[in-house]
């Protein structure tokens, strides 16, 4: 099984990037993510918040097919108006 070394933001491609030890990467392109998606302008932001303050738990929910249900659903950070 491959370890995961690391899971940040790249702002420069605008992915999530998932890098293991032996060498492979995984590159979830969160622009596209978003467009596929129908979300709101908040959920779009929390969807941000994600993606700048937890890559990890973004990219969990992007490879589960869960990323649909998290915008519908309560999230743990609520953006302020």
């Amino acid at each position: 099984m491959k370890k995961l070394l690391s899971c940040e933001f790249n702002i420069d491609t605008a992915c999530v990037e998932l890098k293991y030890d032996d060498g492979s990467m995984i590159a979830i392109d969160c622009t596209s993510i978003e467009n596929e998606l129908d979300a709101s302008t908040l959920q779009r932001g929390e969807l941000d918040w994600l993606i700048y303050n937890k890559p990890l738990e973004y990219a969990e929910l992007v490879l589960s097919g869960g990323i649909e249900e998290y915008i519908k659903g309560a999230p743990e950070h609520r953006l302020m108006d």
